[in-house]
């Protein structure tokens, strides 16, 4: 099971794909907010979107998470301005479950 809540129909390839490793990335937590984050956005992502959010799933999990949840800082020289709007979709999706 992956927690998708979207199929991949309509969707071309570029962006089934990244929908599919946004939920396969090997750490639950990482499945769990780039997934809901790709069923939510990925639609409606620019080309320029989705180069970044290409960028952001080549970053191994272990750097990545602690970003994502504050523990340690983005290191500058990360341009991704995607990434800000997966952590306002975190502090979104962490509000709901509290």
């Amino acid at each position: 099971m992956t927690g998708t809540t979207r199929t991949s129909e309509g969707l071309d390839t570029r962006r089934r794909k990244l929908l599919f490793r946004s939920w396969h990335r090997g750490m639950r937590e990482m499945d769990l907010i780039l997934g809901s984050f790709a069923d939510a956005e990925i639609e409606r992502m620019s080309e320029d979107e989705l180069d970044q959010f290409e960028r952001l799933l080549e970053i191994n999990d272990t750097e990545l998470l602690p970003w994502i949840t504050g523990q340690t800082q983005i290191p500058t020289g990360i341009d991704l301005p995607l990434l800000e709007r997966v952590l306002e979709w975190r502090g979104r999706v962490a509000s709901l479950t509290v």
